[in-house]
């Protein structure tokens, strides 16, 4: 596949390497339709200069109005942020942007979309973070939404109508459910099939209902923040056009690496029609090693009972199961 360095109309992918304000000064006002990033959050990362959220602020008031100038009327922005956390204080980085975009009158927040996942770091002295946000926001009233594109799996697909006229018929959509705005879609850490040499990437299939969602195909996408390339990649699989930028050369490459992969139908991504997979109860890893018989506390596999532990099991100060409570005792 060709891809460009510099912008020019009719061109499919465009990947540029630098700044992307150098990017978006080239672009024509209103020749995107819909925008997918996830911008530095300024909390020291290898690819950041600084962990200050003034300079989150500052970036952003220099970005926003680049991108709104060429989104086309009826077009999209999406905005993939977590929390700025510093000396232990947590900000959400959505409320800031949020903020920063009611200066536009024609810019209108659709959706807040919660992206939750249910693995990363342990906090030990606040609840662990298990979600980040999506906010989309349309340029204008009118914008394209294709639900029929991204329903999912009904709950309940032989519920019928209990009453009235339509009594005994089916009530759900045949083509699935409306997906909602709580989204549960792995991230993508050390052993995820997506993992590349970038430390802050979503996943493929987050990009991909966006872009099923709020535009059709040949549009053009732009992602200015494009890191290893997750939006060109899921653009590609969908049949859209691509614009981004990104600063260093090792996520350039990557980036363009991807963009190949997917042009070839080679890419490695999780797809997002799969289902969250649950462990399978007989599986070692999925079992309790802590069990009740009689009273009498036993562990499963390596182990012995009523006390004597193996130090490699996780253990507790106190467990409740049914009518039981005990202290478990660490050793030493």
């Amino acid at each position: 596949m060709k891809i460009f360095r510099r912008y020019k109309s009719g061109r499919g992918v465009v990947l540029h390497l630098g700044d992307c304000l150098d990017l978006l000064h080239q672009l024509p006002s209103s020749s995107v339709d819909l925008t997918i990033t996830s911008p530095p959050y300024c909390m020291g990362k290898e690819y950041e200069r600084t962990d200050r959220l003034n300079c989150f602020v500052e970036a952003h008031l220099r970005i926003l109005p680049e991108i709104i100038r060429v989104t086309k009327t009826g077009g999209s922005i999406c905005w993939q942020v977590g929390h700025h956390i510093r000396k232990g204080v947590a900000t959400p980085l959505d409320y800031v942007v949020n903020d920063l975009m009611r200066q536009w009158q024609q810019i209108v927040l659709r959706n807040r979309i919660i992206w939750t996942f249910g693995h990363g770091l342990h906090g030990s002295n606040r609840f662990s973070g298990r979600h980040e946000t999506i906010l989309w926001y349309s340029k204008g009233d009118s914008y394209k939404f294709n639900l029929d594109d991204v329903r999912v799996p009904q709950k309940y697909p032989g519920k019928r109508f209990y009453k009235g006229v339509k009594k005994g018929e089916f009530s759900c959509n045949p083509l699935g459910k409306n997906p909602g705005d709580v989204w549960e879609l792995p991230n993508v850490k050390a052993h995820h099939i997506e993992k590349t040499n970038h430390p802050c990437q979503f996943p493929v299939a987050l990009a991909q209902r966006l872009i099923r969602a709020l535009t059709n195909k040949g549009d053009i996408v732009l992602d200015p923040f494009i890191g290893s390339g997750t939006t060109a990649a899921a653009a590609i699989l969908e049949s859209r056009c691509i614009i981004g930028a990104e600063k260093k050369e090792k996520y350039y490459r990557t980036a363009i690496r991807r963009i190949n992969d997917a042009s070839s139908q080679t890419l490695a991504y999780r797809p997002l029609e799969k289902p969250i997979q649950d462990p399978d109860p007989r599986s070692e890893v999925a079992r309790n090693p802590f069990v009740i018989t009689n009273g009498k506390e036993k562990i499963n596999g390596n182990g012995t009972e009523n006390g004597s532990r193996s130090s490699h099991f996780p253990l507790f100060d106190r467990q409740t199961r049914g009518n039981h409570t005990r202290t478990i005792h660490r050793p030493g």
